[in-house]
């Protein structure tokens, strides 16, 4: 049976302020034949390398028929190859993808930051990215996160890899890009990685609007009805700006937002716990509020070229399994 089973790549890009990656020893752990699994782990001093660039190059460089894609800092539940692997028993299965999710001993504000992801309202499709929402499903790019993928390197190489001049979201066009190209893309809520939120205000503040920014490039180089979607919030901002010059009926679309927070409030309550839904109550409008101002953001910066000239700085470490 072991003979059966394919060898998979596990790619893990480092970030270049860390000397450990902890995703690399919980590789280790996972409930599948040793001779079978190739960890790669991949650096680079140069904080201008991309994760794509890295991704890249471990991919061209892989032995793996299929990879499994982890961030640093991700933990993988033991079961998840044997979950994933046979879902690629149909040759039309190119990517199988879980949700990331805060591990149970998180502080009190990375629990709170869960909750938030994980409601609809703040995060709309992608809240099933930070908690497993439904059954194993066709999915696309809003509920998949690279942190946590398996995908047939055949098919990632056929689609041109990850675009190395977006920064996020390179993952969600290249998804898009093997979804077009005629590949199924699964969800599976039980392939779990545990992964910790931010660990401040402040912190969670960037990612948000950096979120919002890398949508909007994406939308720009990647244009596509999968997009669409994401105008609500920066929509949602210019509203906030023109509300006060309307009429009293101008301001009942906001009446209604505010009820939509008080539901999704009791609701995060009912999963969580009333007092971590308190907390996350302000954040969820703040989250629309950030995401949309990043979109707009996004919409006018430059936009990186693809590299030319020398290859950047990276290194690849093949880790024992």
């Amino acid at each position: 049976m072991t003979d059966e089973l394919p060898l998979v790549s596990i790619i893990i890009p480092v970030h270049p302020a860390k000397a450990e990656a902890k995703a690399a020893a919980a590789s280790r752990k996972l409930d599948y034949p040793r001779e079978k699994l190739e960890i790669i782990v991949v650096r680079s001093t140069d904080l201008s390398t991309y994760p794509s660039m890295k991704r890249n190059a471990a991919i061209r460089a892989a032995k793996g028929e299929i990879i499994y894609f982890l961030d640093d800092d991700s933990e993988p539940e033991p079961q998840n190859l044997r979950l994933g692997i046979p879902r690629f028993a149909d040759p039309g299965v190119k990517m199988v993808g879980g949700p990331n999710v805060c591990p149970p001993d998180a502080p009190h504000i990375e629990q709170v930051f869960a909750v938030v992801m994980g409601s609809w309202l703040a995060f709309g499709p992608s809240r099933a990215r930070y908690r497993p929402v439904g059954r194993l499903r066709a999915s696309g790019e809003k509920e998949l996160i690279s942190c946590n993928l398996l995908a047939r390197r055949d098919a990632l190489l056929e689609a041109g890899g990850f675009d190395e001049s977006m920064y996020p979201n390179e993952e969600n066009a290249l998804m898009e890009a093997v979804r077009n190209r005629g590949g199924t893309l699964l969800y599976d809520p039980q392939m779990i990685v545990y992964r910790r939120p931010r660990s401040n205000l402040s912190s969670f503040f960037r990612m948000l609007s950096f979120y919002g920014k890398g949508r909007a490039e994406q939308f720009r180089l990647h244009p596509g009805p999968e997009s669409i979607i994401n105008f609500a919030p920066p929509l949602f901002c210019l509203y906030l700006l023109l509300v006060w010059f309307l009429p009293w009926w101008g301001w009942l679309p906001l009446a209604a937002y505010g009820l939509a927070v008080l539901v999704q409030t009791a609701e995060a309550a009912l999963r969580s716990n009333l007092w971590r839904a308190l907390c996350a109550m302000p954040l969820l409008a703040l989250t629309n509020i950030l995401y949309g101002c990043g979109f707009w953001y996004g919409l006018f910066t430059r936009i990186k070229p693809p590299r030319t000239g020398p290859a950047p700085d990276i290194r690849l470490e093949t880790v024992t399994a």
